[in-house]
């Protein structure tokens, strides 16, 4: 355990933001599921409704640095040809 009031302090803040992380990044992947299970169901209205979330979800989270931008361009431009080919 640290024994300086500033580590200590650090060790706290570490704890917050790991927690934000994880909910981000929890949001993320249930907004992605929720996108591929419209997609498996074929209903396009859903799906349609869904990538919206999930585009928007994917662009979050690259702007918090929690995927790196190519990443969230690979995942986005994956996400648009499912779309596209219901």
């Amino acid at each position: 355990m640290a024994n300086i009031k500033s580590a200590k302090k650090r060790v706290l803040v570490i704890e917050k933001k790991t927690l934000q992380n994880k909910m981000a990044k929890s949001a993320l992947k249930t907004a992605i599921k929720k996108f591929f299970s419209a997609v498996d169901a074929g209903d396009k209205a859903a799906a349609t409704e869904a990538y919206t979330v999930a585009v928007r979800k994917v662009d979050q989270a690259v702007a918090h640095g929690l995927l790196a931008k190519n990443n969230g361009a690979r995942k986005k431009s994956r996400y648009t040809r499912m779309l596209n080919a219901m």
